[in-house]
């Protein structure tokens, strides 16, 4: 969930800009932290990857954790405009339409009328098997995602779609860059859209209609 009103992305040069991330190693060093988020929500507001440089330079230049902090937001600023592209891509298919409100937690869009947060992952270290068998067991990758968001502020018991990328060489966070890619991947997943076809996962009272579009390279 982005808390972001729907604005234009343009898809090549965000996508031009994000490659540019991968001439670097993708660390974090830490866990997301609320001071060093504070100290690098500027990355929000920044499309360049030269600007966004430049800023972190700036502010951290002289800071004795420079390499961790210039790493954090680098990776801050790559995940979010990854981020705001992926919806975009799914907010201007025809059969979408996005929410009005842009700090619903629940819901990012609404397709054929029905409510989604989406999420775009990596394929997650943490769940026990190979890609393959997510692929042929996807509600057993969709309820490990429900499950192991339990501890995070987004955490919540509602539709949700996730986009899972994975990359033969264990790089799966340059896929989130692939935005053209990604677009194919999303406007079939839609152009065949059935709420038939969703899974579903049952929770206390409420039935949890969910979905995993995976991109695999």
């Amino acid at each position: 969930m982005l808390h972001t009103s729907f604005v234009i992305v343009n898809l090549q040069y965000t996508e031009e800009q994000l490659k540019k991330r991968w001439a670097t190693e993708y660390k974090w060093g830490r866990k997301q932290a609320d001071i060093w988020d504070s100290q690098t929500n500027f990355i929000y507001n920044i499309h360049s990857f030269d600007e966004v440089n430049q800023k972190i330079f700036s502010e951290f230049s002289t800071h004795s954790k420079f390499a961790d902090l210039r790493d954090y937001a680098l990776n801050r600023w790559y995940n979010f405009q990854s981020a705001m592209a992926i919806e975009y891509i799914f907010s201007s298919h025809p059969l979408v339409r996005k929410v009005k409100n842009s700090r619903d937690k629940e819901k990012d869009f609404y397709i054929n009328g029905l409510p989604f947060d989406h999420k775009t992952s990596v394929f997650p270290k943490g769940f026990d098997n190979e890609i393959d068998y997510a692929i042929a067991h996807p509600k057993d990758l969709a309820r490990w995602f429900y499950i192991n968001q339990s501890g995070q502020q987004r955490f919540h018991l509602k539709n949700r779609l996730f986009v899972v990328l994975c990359k033969s060489d264990g790089q799966h966070w340059r896929l989130k860059a692939e935005l053209s890619w990604i677009k194919l991947l999303v406007d079939t997943y839609l152009d065949s859209f059935d709420e038939s076809n969703l899974l579903e996962l049952s929770y206390s009272q409420c039935v949890i209609k969910t979905d995993v579009i995976f991109g695999v390279r």
